[in-house]
């Protein structure tokens, strides 16, 4: 374990906040770690009926790409995670999900990230549109599960929290009801 000698924020936006950490080591060693903080997030993985995952395509600035992600996205203070997988997929895949199953969770990036993501299976889906702010440039798109571990392979579906949870439900031979 590290101690922690010194702590100073040195931004606060409205998604982040970097702070930069003075820490001893356990050798003893003085260093720093540069700390992102982040807020919990939720990550999806929705099928439908027809046994399709349901997924985003959108624009990505920090990588300058167009990503084909399940859906996911921050959980607002005092909200639970169960609310915003509710809120996140009316925001961006116009679905309400009737049944929804805990599939465990993950740290996005724990080498400088706080950032912990709750990863949930949503089915029995309802139509339910619920405008949002920066959500007119996703485009939803249906993929059939078995061709996931494809997709991935390819590098078409490359963020993290998407190949980890679709691969979860792959493994796990889950289906839609």
């Amino acid at each position: 374990m590290e101690k922690t000698l010194s702590s100073q924020q040195i931004y606060d936006g409205r998604a982040v906040k970097l702070r930069i950490e003075t820490v001893a080591k356990p050798s003893g060693k003085t260093t720093t770690r540069e700390i992102v903080e982040h807020s919990d997030c939720v990550a999806v993985v929705v099928l439908d009926s027809k046994n399709n995952a349901i997924l985003v395509r959108q624009f990505r600035k920090a990588v300058g790409k167009i990503l084909l992600e399940i859906p996911a996205g921050g959980i607002a203070p005092g909200e639970q995670p169960i609310a915003c997988v509710r809120r996140e997929l009316q925001e961006e895949i116009g679905y309400l999900p009737n049944k929804i199953d805990k599939l465990g969770g993950f740290f996005s990036a724990p080498g400088y990230c706080t950032e912990y993501l709750h990863l949930y299976l949503a089915t029995h889906l309802i139509p339910s549109q619920l405008e949002a702010e920066d959500t007119e440039d996703i485009e939803v798109v249906r993929v059939p599960l078995p061709r996931i571990p494809e997709l991935i392979a390819s590098g078409e579906i490359c963020d993290a929290k998407s190949v980890a949870g679709l691969l979860r439900v792959v493994s796990l031979g889950l289906k839609s009801d």
